[in-house]
């Protein structure tokens, strides 16, 4: 059974940081391309950053330079540092895989930027 489980979320204010940890177990970690999204109400999911079996990153453009994906194959294990958090990146995000033709969602962490 594939399951990913999100943690890290919380409130920090404008300028801050946070880092949001997904662990997947179910799959093989290290053929699979991890990535996260994100979602604020009645807004689509978006695409945050992704990172591929072979290390290839990509960046929503909102959020280059400012946030930084890694995996830990060890560990079945997929970070993303968020530094110069803005207002805007409020959200809940989700961490995603696609494993044998089906995509598969964490339960997602909150994000909340404010002072």
């Amino acid at each position: 059974q594939v399951q990913l489980v999100e943690s890290g979320g919380g409130l920090v204010q404008p300028g801050g940081s946070l880092r949001l940890s997904c662990a997947a177990s179910g799959i093989t970690f290290s053929i699979n391309g991890m990535d996260w999204y994100r979602q604020v109400p009645g807004k689509q999911r978006e695409l945050v950053a992704g990172v591929t079996s072979g290390g290839t990153i990509n960046y929503a453009n909102s959020v280059k330079g400012r946030f930084t994906i890694s995996r830990d194959n060890a560990k079945n294990m997929v970070h993303l540092q968020m530094n110069s958090l803005k207002p805007e990146d409020t959200a809940v995000y989700y961490c995603h895989t696609e494993y044998l033709f089906r995509a598969y969602w964490g339960q997602g962490t909150q994000v909340t930027v404010s002072s």
